[in-house]
Formats: structure tokens, C-alpha cells, sequence
């Protein structure tokens, strides 16, 4: 294993990770806690 195998390795993970965190953030199921906290700044204390 030289250092381009690496490199490769760390790539992919880093893109996998990526991709998970997007399909994460556009999940339906987190819609309404995201709305929630998009409503923040405008709510009265």
C-alpha cells in the first residue's frame, strides 16, 4: 500500500461522508425540526 492508495481511501470516505450528510440534512423526517429552528430568530422571548 503506497501513499496514492491512501489518498484514494481517505477520498472516498471523505466524499461517502459527504453524500451521507446531504442525504441527512434533505431527509424528510428532519423537515419539521429544521422548519423549527429556521423560526428562531422571529420568535418573541
Amino acid at each position: 500500500m503506497d501513499i496514492n492508495d491512501l489518498r484514494s481511501i481517505v477520498t472516498t470516505v471523505s466524499f461517502l461522508t459527504f453524500v451521507g450528510i446531504v442525504v441527512w440534512a434533505w431527509s424528510k423526517s428532519n423537515q419539521p425540526d429544521f422548519d423549527e429552528a429556521a423560526q428562531l430568530p422571529f420568535k418573541e422571548d
